[in-house]
């Protein structure tokens, strides 16, 4: 059985405020290196196998954490960034909704692909699902830890487990530095374990920006 523990990023300053982060690459704040060393011991108890990340830094540095209890190198992978939020990067959720009123109410209708520049919600699980297949792969019969984001993980979370959007919808957002676990068998393959995990440190950051 292999087991795939995929693990949001830390706290960052755009998070705290608010702003759209996307793939534009934000560091960890302290109060984030704080989470990602916090969290860190849990997941070395879960003995990985191997470490995987975003390559941005916000989800390299929290991966670093884990290694530097564990020993094992982390690998990035570009496929784990988070959703690209189009024209939206870099402004305030209160800017979105001024400047793009329809896309932004789209959006938070859960339109999968609302406009202005977003990427749609199919591809992004498309790309961060096969990363997710892969990594495991990688280890088979091991258990991997994947460090990314919060949008991207639950639409590739959505693409392993086979659930359309109106199901994703339900389930809810990854805190900083929580994760969820995944387990695969070759009877009933991929199979959702927990959700949410960790250490409650701070309010939940806004989902997907």
């Amino acid at each position: 059985m292999s087991r795939l523990i995929v693990w949001r990023h830390g706290n960052t300053d755009w998070n705290a405020a608010n702003r759209v982060q996307g793939q534009t690459d934000v560091p960890l704040n302290e109060l984030g290196r704080d989470q990602a060393r916090a969290a860190a011991p849990l997941l070395a108890a879960l003995r990985p196998d191997a470490i995987v990340a975003s390559d941005l830094s916000r989800a390299a540095d929290t991966a670093a954490a884990l290694a530097a209890l564990t020993g094992l190198p982390v690998r990035t992978d570009a496929r784990l960034r988070e959703r690209h939020f189009g024209q939206w990067q870099g402004l305030h959720l209160t800017e979105v909704a001024a400047r793009f009123p329809d896309e932004y109410a789209r959006w938070r209708a859960g339109d999968p692909d609302p406009g202005a520049g977003l990427e749609p919600l199919h591809d992004l699980g498309e790309r961060v699902g096969v990363a997710l297949q892969e990594a495991a792969e990688a280890a088979a019969g091991g258990t991997v830890v994947i460090a990314t984001h919060g949008g991207g993980s639950r639409q590739g979370i959505g693409h392993l487990l086979g659930w359309d959007n109106a199901v994703l919808r339900t389930v809810g957002s990854l805190a900083n530095c929580h994760w969820t676990e995944l387990r695969h068998d070759d009877v009933r393959g991929w199979q959702l374990r927990a959700h949410n995990v960790g250490l409650i440190t701070a309010p939940v950051a806004v989902d997907a920006v």
